[in-house]
């Protein structure tokens, strides 16, 4: 496998960016905000998503220009119009405004319509969490899956994350789609040549299956806990839909990409009630109980949902990130 530094792939990131219409301070974040998730071990939202996000670039579905922008406010409930804009950027900036409205009233929440593509969410939930916030949010998606009973795909993969801050960075997060597996990790997995660990769809024949290439024909997912992702996955879009009176699943369906995407930002100032020193240690007792679990198999280990992120930044950062080679030249290229 081959590795590359991060700060070779940032300034990679930046320099197709700046090429393809960003600004130069534009460009720098997005390229941090595409490296940092490649670093966290998410490939899937990070290099191997980037070639996708220049061919949207490259064909107008995305203005490097455009900037959200608040179109109504109603003390800590704020709703904003992304203009098609840089997916990333936007949400990046509706968190901010989010926490900013949090430490102002306890609660911050920014309802974000027409926005593109946030690449992986994750990334507000912790951004959030860095500003001492716990932090709520999720995003709907084109029609990317089938309700639970039925063929054909009409409900999205709508990835909902939630993070708890630490005040020495080892925030508690869980990012997570509702699918059994996202469509970035199926690819991921099959770029990688490896199986899924447990069925993640179904293949022509209509049988669950843990093979990413053959549930790529088929493009059937698999809810995760089959009717719970399902419902889930429902309700996260009537919110999202209803608060921003912007584009709802079925709505993007009809764009030919996906583009135009409904997003929801919530944060919550806990030291409203608690002194920092007080959320460690709630925070820090919950997760001591969890590690102290017997594990299922012998030599395992219990982890917190964000802690594998936190091993693989660590590892990436001293070993550098490892990439698919095919991937990385083609940005090399660009």
């Amino acid at each position: 496998m081959m590795r590359v530094r991060y700060e070779d792939m940032v300034r990679e990131f930046a320099r197709v960016l700046e090429k393809n219409g960003f600004s130069a301070a534009d460009a720098a974040d997005a390229a941090v905000i595409f490296a940092q998730n490649s670093l966290a071990g998410v490939f899937s939202h990070g290099l191997n998503r980037f070639p996708r996000v220049v061919s949207y670039l490259q064909k107008g579905e995305i203005d490097p220009n455009a900037r959200a922008t608040c179109e109504a406010t109603f003390g800590s409930l704020e709703r904003w119009d992304g203009h098609r804009g840089f997916g990333p950027l936007n949400a990046k900036r509706a968190m901010d405004r989010a926490c900013e409205l949090a430490k102002q009233n306890g609660v911050g929440v920014v309802a974000l319509g027409n926005n593109n593509h946030w690449m992986r969410g994750g990334t507000y939930g912790w951004l959030a969490a860095d500003q001492g916030c716990i932090g709520i949010c999720w995003s709907n998606t084109m029609p990317n899956m089938p309700a639970w009973g039925a063929k054909d795909r009409r409900i999205g993969n709508n990835p909902l994350i939630m993070a708890v801050p630490r005040s020495n960075g080892e925030h508690a997060m869980i990012d997570c789609a509702v699918s059994q597996f996202s469509y970035g990790k199926i690819e991921d997995c099959r770029l990688r040549g490896v199986q899924l660990p447990v069925p993640g769809g179904y293949n022509e024949k209509g049988e669950l299956t843990t093979d990413p290439g053959e549930i790529e024909k088929t493009w059937r997912v698999l809810p995760m806990g089959y009717w719970k992702g399902s419902g889930l996955s429902i309700v996260l879009d009537l919110i999202a839909t209803v608060l921003t009176n912007a584009n709802s699943v079925q709505k993007i369906g009809t764009f030919g990409d996906e583009v135009g995407l409904t997003q929801i930002m919530i944060a919550i100032d806990p030291s409203k009630f608690n002194t920092t020193e007080q959320t460690d240690a709630i925070v820090d007792a919950i997760l001591a109980d969890v590690k102290a679990s017997e594990p299922a198999a012998e030599g395992a280990d219990v982890m917190y949902p964000g802690e594998p992120e936190m091993r693989s930044i660590k590892a990436n950062r001293e070993e550098g990130i490892p990439v698919i080679e095919e991937v990385w030249n083609s940005v090399l290229a660009m």
